[in-house]
């Protein structure tokens, strides 16, 4: 059997890692850009909080149609579509803030629209992975857009600081323009339209669609305590963003210093995303994931020490270092165990089942750090997390969880992968306004 040429020397993958590295860039751009804006116009934090929660919302209603639509429809235009669409709205943000004509519905109807770009973007870029790197390779691929995710949350946050200071239409024009370069890299990387394996289009209900995917879910028994497990976790970690800017700022700090103190969650992610394959050695994904929770807990609560308005930036930076391992080896076990023909039902799937609450995140965040305080809010985020953490641990089948790593490429849904403990639940996310 001949040697696999190494990843760098797919340049289907490499081309589709570039575009999403530089649309992720301008997404972290504006992840900071966004609450900054709706500060500045309204000058309340719960506000900020409403704008993020529509984002998660749409981006949650529509995920499952967009599932459905991804393994039916050509997924090369499904994921030009979005980034056009994204391209778009951040261009007439960008020229509604330049003209001095913004309103807070502005903001809100660009939220809700890319929230549903990104409902059909993530799916869509998920199947192409698959398709386009062997399953021997894939955990070397998802370590590099782990370390791609990471290293636009190291630059993006403080970049967009600075982009913001300059003028309140820079970050948006240039989160634009990183849309359109996205678009040129999909076409280059000719991402496949519709699985080998897959059959011909039918005309089955969409409903049918998401209930046979639910069908194959709902044997995953210890894929199911993830799920529930992921529910809180994002719940909770989507709330973070408005409670560390408003503890910042009223410590004395600029929004470049809120900037550079978020920069340390991609600092600490990028770090972990090249020890990523040591560390998801250690524990089987059931009990890294509780570890890794468990600590991010304890990093949080750390966070409202009085310190300074840099200090943050300490705990952040070690609670990312772990998040990566755990991203990989999720990941991995989704792409190996999901059938090709259902990847995008399945995707997401595991979206609305770990992110169901998450809405209510930034929400609870902006109105934590209204009424308690920036330090009084990272308190209660972290006491809750590490209670969820707690109430996790004493579940058998989620410290149990685990599966095997065999490829079913060409295996229908209803064979014997379904039928094993679990793959992974959607990976632990912490960018409220950030690209999925």
């Amino acid at each position: 059997m001949s040697e696999l040429p190494p990843l760098r020397r797919n340049l289907r993958f490499q081309m589709l890692w570039i575009g999403a590295a530089t649309s992720g860039l301008g997404s972290t751009l504006t992840w900071l850009a966004f609450p900054l804006l709706v500060l500045a116009v309204t000058g309340s934090a719960a506000l900020a909080g409403v704008t993020g929660a529509c984002r998660i919302v749409t981006n949650i209603l529509v995920s499952l149609p967009a599932g459905v639509w991804v393994d039916r429809w050509d997924r090369r235009r499904i994921l030009l579509g979005s980034e056009a669409v994204r391209f778009l709205t951040m261009s007439a943000l960008a020229v509604a803030i330049f003209t001095e004509q913004v309103a807070l519905w502005h903001i809100i109807v660009v939220a809700v629209v890319n929230g549903a770009a990104d409902a059909c973007s993530s799916p869509a870029r998920a199947t192409a992975i698959r398709a386009i790197v062997p399953a021997e390779q894939l955990p070397s691929a998802y370590a590099q857009e782990e370390a791609r995710s990471h290293a636009a949350s190291l630059a993006g946050p403080p970049l967009g600081g600075f982009l913001f200071a300059l003028g309140r239409a820079v970050p948006f024009v240039v989160d634009a323009i990183t849309y359109l370069i996205s678009m040129v890299c999909v076409i280059i990387a000719k991402v496949p339209r519709r699985p080998e394996t897959a059959p011909e289009p039918r005309k089955a209900k969409m409903r049918s669609d998401i209930i046979e995917a639910g069908r194959w879910l709902w044997r995953q028994r210890g894929l199911r305590a993830g799920l529930m497990f992921s529910l809180v976790a994002n719940l909770v970690a989507n709330a973070l963003l408005l409670p560390v800017i408003v503890l910042v700022e009223g410590r004395g700090g600029d929004p470049t210093a809120t900037g550079f103190v978020l920069a340390g969650m991609g600092l600490g992610g990028l770090l972990g995303a090249t020890v990523s394959a040591k560390i998801g050695d250690l524990l089987p994904p059931g009990k890294l994931m509780l570890a890794v929770v468990g600590f991010f807990a304890l990093a949080v609560c750390a966070a409202a020490l009085p310190f300074g308005p840099y200090w943050p930036v300490v705990p952040l930076f070690l609670a990312m270092v772990t998040v990566p391992a755990l991203n990989v080896v999720l990941r991995v076990l989704v792409a190996t165990l999901v059938p090709d023909e259902m990847m995008g039902r399945l995707v997401s799937l595991f979206t609305v089942a770990s992110m169901g609450l998450t809405p209510v995140g930034p929400l609870l965040g902006g109105l934590l750090a209204e009424y308690v305080s920036g330090a009084g809010a990272l308190l209660l985020i972290g006491g809750l997390l590490a209670a969820g953490c707690a109430l996790a641990s004493t579940s058998p089948a989620l410290r149990g969880l685990d599966a095997p790593v065999t490829p079913v490429a060409g295996e229908s849904a209803g064979e014997s992968a379904a039928d094993s403990e679990g793959a992974g639940p959607a990976e632990f996310d912490r960018e409220p306004m950030g690209e999925r």
